[in-house]
């Protein structure tokens, strides 16, 4: 006998348990299906959460209701605020994590979590009829049915690793993996892709010499990632800094031959931003040295994580050339770096929902869909349960646009433009990036978490709150104005900053625009702002600093909408448009994008095509208006 869910995930990773949490929360009857019991969102990988663009990510997927920022507030050892010398758009949190508890807390929140089974089960096939999906099998013939199904395998499809020449097949840290989900797929019409990712290796803790290191320590009472956790007041674990040298890359340079990257053995690409040693060296031969983090796996872990210096080389030059490197001259290695390979889909096989295109009701999130990184998978985790939920009600999904979240650009990069090797996310890729920071994901995205069900009340109510007082000391500022009397042009002089003219005085808030000014400055000059909280001192200050460049941004964000409000009616036949070139015709019969503005993102479409597309839509009169949830939820 069949079980019967709502909704089914396949695989309880960072993608996985968002997806699995996101369908119960909304009420939906979830199966989650993982590998391990032990297996929830495991860092397989370096052991922390957060960077530029990923902190973003993260602060995103907490404002939608997910739960990797309280996750990692719960388990951080250390965190710090990264370029915090540069403009908000770019800065971004990074937490180092206790990866055992991190994992172990996921699995106490699915494990208790109402409405979700959790149950381990290697998943070998999808069951498909009329091109609807109908649930999975597994290896030991186990049936569950669902009219929706979730796919959040990360790097365990078809997974090989590789140690110099050595190589077997096996998942990330010994884990099993599944080759007959691959087959399925393929079955079923997907087109799969290779790619590879590492890790480097571990060392025990107590045979490092720490005198050799440079300390790195984290911020004192820094802001949690979840705006439910304001901030984290306990003691913090240190990190060291070392570097590689010339006889380090001697070695390596030495054996390059026998890395399963330049052996011909590892055929599929890896990720371009964080490549291992071997690469660094062939990327930038001029570089005299390379940055190695050294980072505890957690509290009561004998292992350090050497972060910077993922490698496949073999066992015995590992040992080699970490004894080269400062501080390392002793280590025992605990466990090897190495490299893994597995299977993923071509991202373009995709909607915008994180629907397939070639099944009704699978959907994809994670490494699956050709990304590399926690936070990118836990982004797309979320959007796929609630996109699945809103699948089974019979609701239109939710769309989440460039303008509105890093989510919508990952997605969109992902299922527009694909990607030829492990997509990660990075500020570069967000043209509106000024808008999408990680201080303001709450105002952005909270109210839609509200609308589609996963935020709740008391949740809501913070968020409330919180934008409420930021309104109020805003409005402060734009009402009090200064004037030039002796005692405030002696404080202006004594704060660094220029006196005032004579005649009617500046508001407090044209003052808090003068780039030498703080906020904490203008406590000086009105004593009221002195009962302001810290976090919304440092809204208040962004929000007024950059009023000018946000309101540049918002007009182009106008443009971009009215471009996105074009839309492209399913089942247009781009083969019978005539004046479209033969790779526009192609790319979009491969794509097909929901909108005029989706279709100018495609690399091969030109603006003569997109000119085409607009005379021909406009000449069978108009478009039908897309009821996606999004920014008019």
């Amino acid at each position: 006998m069949a079980e019967r869910f709502d909704v089914i995930v396949v695989g309880t990773g960072h993608a996985g348990s968002e997806a699995a949490l996101a369908a119960a929360r909304m009420g939906m009857k979830t199966l989650a299906l993982t590998l391990s019991r032990y297996n929830f969102a495991t860092m397989s990988c370096n052991p922390s959460i957060g960077g530029p663009a990923k902190g973003t990510l993260v602060r995103e997927v907490d404002a939608l209701g997910g739960e990797m920022g309280l996750n990692i507030d719960q388990t951080a050892i250390q965190v710090r605020m990264l370029n915090t010398s540069k403009g908000p758009a770019v800065q971004a949190l990074r937490a180092q994590a206790d990866r055992f508890a991190y994992s172990r807390r996921m699995r106490w929140v699915l494990e208790h979590q109402p409405n979700l089974e959790v149950r381990q089960a290697v998943v070998s096939d999808i069951l498909v009829s009329e091109g609807r999906v109908q649930g999975v099998v597994t290896a030991a013939g186990e049936r569950y049915l669902a009219p929706a199904v979730i796919l959040t395998t990360g790097t365990y499809m078809g997974s090989r690793v590789h140690i110099g020449e050595v190589k077997f097949e096996s998942g990330p840290r010994g884990q099993k993996t599944s080759d007959r989900l691959s087959r399925s797929l393929l079955d079923h019409g997907f087109s799969i892709v290779r790619f590879k990712t590492g890790t480097p290796p571990r060392v025990k803790r107590s045979s490092i010499d720490y005198s050799r290191l440079e300390p790195l320590a984290g911020d004192p009472n820094p802001p949690g990632f979840s705006f439910m956790t304001g901030r984290i007041q306990r003691e913090q674990a240190l990190c060291w800094i070392t570097y590689t040298n010339q006889r380090t890359h001697e070695i390596i340079h030495a054996n390059l031959h026998r890395a399963a990257m330049y052996s011909g053995a590892i055929t599929g690409p890896g990720p371009r931003y964080c490549p291992s040693i071997e690469a660094k060296l062939k990327m930038f031969p001029d570089k005299d040295r390379h940055q190695v983090f050294i980072e505890p796996e957690g509290w009561n872990s004998r292992e350090m994580y050497l972060s910077g210096i993922s490698t496949s080389l073999p066992k015995e030059v590992q040992e080699e050339f970490l004894r080269t490197i400062p501080g390392l001259e002793n280590a025992e290695i605990t466990r090897y770096g190495y490299a893994i390979e597995y299977d993923a889909l071509v991202p373009t096989q995709i909607q915008a929902s994180l629907m397939t295109k070639e099944v009704e009701g699978l959907f994809t999130a994670g490494q699956i869909n050709g990304t590399t990184g926690y936070e990118e998978a836990a982004a797309q985790g979320i959007i796929a349960g609630i996109n699945a939920v809103r699948y089974v009600r019979g609701e239109e999904p939710l769309i989440l646009d460039r303008s509105q979240a890093y989510i919508g650009v990952l997605i969109d990069d992902l299922v527009t433009k694909g990607t030829q090797e492990p997509y990660r996310m990075m500020t570069s890729r967000a043209e509106y990036r000024l808008l999408l920071r990680h201080d303001n994901a709450d105002k952005r995205l909270t109210p839609i978490g509200r609308a589609v069900g996963l935020v709740d009340d008391k949740r809501y109510r913070l968020f409330e709150e919180r934008w409420a007082k930021i309104e109020e000391v805003q409005e402060r500022l734009h009402a009090v104005r200064v004037g030039a009397t002796p005692e405030v042009q002696e404080t202006l002089v004594r704060l660094g900053t220029a006196p005032l003219r004579r005649g009617q005085g500046p508001t407090l808030a044209e003052l808090l625009k003068r780039p030498e000014m703080t906020f904490e400055k203008l406590v000086e000059l009105d004593s009221q702002l002195d009962a302001v909280p810290p976090e919304v001192r440092e809204q208040v200050e962004i929000e007024v600093k950059y009023a000018g460049y946000i309101a540049k941004q918002e007009e182009q964000v106008e443009r971009f909408r009215r471009l996105e409000a074009k839309r492209i009616p399913e089942g247009t036949d781009y083969w019978a448009i005539p004046g479209l070139s033969k790779e526009a015709q192609e790319k979009l019969s491969t794509i097909r994008p929901r909108s005029i503005g989706q279709a100018a993102r495609i690399s091969g479409v030109s603006p003569a095509d997109v000119s085409v597309l607009l005379v021909y839509l406009h000449a069978r009169g108009g478009r039908p208006q897309s009821k996606a949830v999004g920014a008019h939820v």
